[in-house]
């Protein structure tokens, strides 16, 4: 089944709705990107003093400017291992448009989806955003203390949260908020091995930018072939 539902969604990677959320999410990484860095550098000049008069030195001038250097050169790596998992939250907010085209394409003959109102489709994934942030931040701290060992453990991390969160909010288009959550209990390491499939091209350069997208995908068509054995589609 997860392999299909890969497949499937790999020969619909040209479609157009798929090519529009892949722009809009990577555009609004960027800027988010672009906040963080402006906000760093305008905050610390702002709290850090012009000069600094030191033991036998006497003024110096020029160590605001090294700590801001310093705390970019952190953030740069930190966007590193963030900038995956925040496109992978904002593609979330287009979920519909994708799950969309998959089902006009594979499942012509189902209802429209009733899916969640736009402002809860907007919390869960601010909600997501932050729970990936935070994840990826603590996670950081694993993958330096164990070099060897990091891939996997991103690929763990990163395969739970996104398995549990796509399918989550695909499921909740036609089954409600408590439905898409027994459905996903049921088939909890399902969804984790197909998260963590998802999540080891997140580590290849140029792959890395289509995974939310055709992740969204996949578990469209695992949603269904859950939903298909579970009884009648909806």
């Amino acid at each position: 089944m997860i392999p299909r539902a890969i497949g499937l969604a790999l020969a619909q990677a040209f479609d157009p709705a798929f090519r529009s959320v892949l722009l809009r999410g990577l555009g609004l990484t960027l800027l988010l990107l672009l906040a963080f860095y402006l906000a760093l550098v305008f905050g610390l000049g702002w709290l850090l003093p012009d000069t600094v008069t030191l033991p036998w030195l006497g003024e110096v001038g020029f160590l605001d400017d090294l700590a801001i250097g310093a705390a970019l050169i952190g953030l740069t790596v930190a966007s590193v291992f963030l900038m995956i998992p925040v496109a992978s939250a904002f593609t979330g907010m287009f979920l519909e448009e994708i799950a969309g085209a998959v089902e006009a394409q594979h499942y012509p003959g189902l209802p429209p989806a009733p899916g969640p109102g736009m402002v809860e489709t907007l919390v869960d994934s601010l909600q997501f955003l932050a729970v990936l942030l935070l994840a990826n931040l603590l996670a950081l701290v694993v993958y330096f203390a164990s070099t060897l060992l990091a891939p996997v453990i991103f690929w763990l991390v990163n395969g739970y949260l996104l398995g549990r969160e796509y399918f989550q909010l695909v499921a909740m288009r036609r089954l409600g908020k408590a439905g898409a959550s027994r459905l996903r209990r049921r088939h909890a390491m399902t969804v984790w091995l197909a998260g963590t499939l998802m999540a080891i091209p997140l580590t290849i350069p140029i792959m890395n930018l289509i995974v939310p997208v055709l992740g969204v995908a996949a578990f469209t068509h695992i949603y269904h072939a859950l939903a298909r054995d579970a009884g009648p589609a909806r």
